[in-house]
């Protein structure tokens, strides 16, 4: 790429997954490396197998071409990818960073299946003197968390990863406390940066030339279905719903099931209302999604808890109404969407209340408040942070009305990232192009 078509001269390569196991974070990973390419010279670094296929609990679709809205441009070069096995995956990997040279790493941390890799990797790019940011989706994969043994090898390994961490990136305040909580952190810099919209997969659109009061209302649930999406509450609140008022609506139930959980699929086949429902076991393609969500008038995300929600995201780019739960993340992240309709978890009445208010807002299309732009603006206040932390302090620096750590009467204050990282700045490769 001409050096002279970015407005920086950082070199920033996105660490996130690839399509072949493909999830939500392999569309922001997507998504964040088109929002930062005009800023920065870009590229992808991709998780390619995360594990053994046997293990994925969506093992039957692996590989299949369902992430068909991902298609990076030709302006940002991929390496697609490295096995958790690594073999000559990894060695191709480090090649690829020798290539890219960047002066900032971006890894996109949300399954524990990631860690060793993410470890090497980190390391040699904070040698070479590149900044590491570790940008959260979760704490950990909840299925994962539940697990003894993964839960101990991420908090046993996750140390090391922080310690090469320069600055940490969350989606929300919730998961500001729920990270700081969780892990020491240091002095790493830690930020909220809003989850930018899937605004790849849908277009905003005008209602429905069918849209009309003699139509059924059509409600759409979607993503996988685990255990902590809740769908089940979903069943019984439009179960409960009398004949008449159910007959106004039709619901589709669209996911693939993990983790054996088929208490959603019982309650379809015993609800009185079995007739009404649609149910589509599988992870459709980014093409099919979008005609779900063409042909639906409101969404709804009955989650138990949930840090983020990639589906939450398509449905504030459609414009739809969305009756979503209070948790986590979520309360922040519709802020400002006067679409939704919030209802507290694990309640189907206030969720069958909810629903019976939807027809009144049948056609109603409103604004997204979130943007890639604002996502851009964003990191490039970080990245000139971290630039700056880069220049060696003066003399008796003041900070925040107090003397830096290290401070001393007569004495430099030490450098943040030179404590943190020895040595790093002295490595041979790469040039860290951090000139003053």
């Amino acid at each position: 790429m001409a050096p002279d078509r970015h407005s920086s001269n950082e070199r920033v390569v996105i660490i996130g997954s690839g399509s072949r196991f493909a999830s939500g974070i392999s569309h922001y990973t997507y998504l964040l490396s088109c929002a930062l390419k005009d800023e920065y010279s870009v590229g992808v670094l991709l998780m390619r197998r995360l594990v053994p296929r046997r293990l994925y609990p969506g093992r039957d679709r692996v590989g299949a071409a369902v992430a068909n809205a991902v298609a990076y441009p030709p302006d940002v070069p991929v390496y697609d990818g490295v096995d958790w096995y690594w073999g000559p995956s990894l060695t191709n990997a480090l090649r690829y960073l020798d290539r890219q040279r960047p002066t900032t790493v971006i890894l996109q941390w949300w399954t524990g299946a990631v860690l060793h890799t993410y470890l090497r990797l980190a390391r040699y790019a904070a040698r070479h003197g590149a900044r590491v940011i570790l940008e959260w989706h979760e704490r950990q994969d909840v299925g994962e968390a539940a697990m003894s043994c993964a839960r101990r090898y991420v908090e046993a390994l996750m140390p090391r990863l922080l310690s090469l961490v320069d600055a940490h990136v969350v989606h929300s305040s919730f998961d500001m406390q729920a990270i700081s909580s969780a892990y020491p952190l240091g002095n790493s810099i830690l930020r909220v940066i809003p989850h930018g919209p899937y605004n790849h997969v849908v277009i905003p659109e005008p209602p429905r030339a069918d849209a009309q009061v003699s139509f059924q209302f059509r409600l759409l649930y979607f993503g996988v279905v685990r255990p902590f999406k809740g769908v089940e509450d979903l069943v019984t609140a439009f179960s409960m719903l009398d004949r008449d008022q159910a007959s106004q609506f039709r619901l589709s139930v669209v996911g693939e099931t993990w983790e054996g959980w088929t208490l959603p699929d019982q309650a379809i086949a015993h609800s009185p209302h079995a007739d009404l429902i649609e149910r589509v076991d599988r992870y459709v393609s980014d093409e099919e999604l979008a005609g779900y969500v063409a042909r639906a008038d409101a969404i709804v995300l009955p989650y138990h808890r949930s840090s983020m929600s990639g589906p939450l995201h398509v449905a504030l780019v459609a414009g739809l109404p969305v009756v979503v739960t209070a948790v986590g993340g979520l309360v922040e992240a519709v802020r400002g969407y006067a679409g939704t309709v919030l209802v507290p978890p694990k309640d189907p009445a206030a969720l069958r209340d909810a629903l019976l208010k939807l027809p009144a807002r049948r056609g109603e299309r409103y604004a997204n408040p979130h943007s890639w732009q604002q996502t851009l603006d964003s990191y490039r206040r970080l990245i000139g942070e971290l630039r700056k932390a880069d220049v060696p302090q003066p003399t008796n620096r003041i900070v925040n009305g107090l003397c830096g750590v290290g401070a001393s009467a007569g004495g430099a204050r030490p450098d943040a990232r030179a404590l943190k990282h020895p040595g790093r700045r002295d490595m041979p490769g790469w040039d860290p192009g951090r000139e003053a």
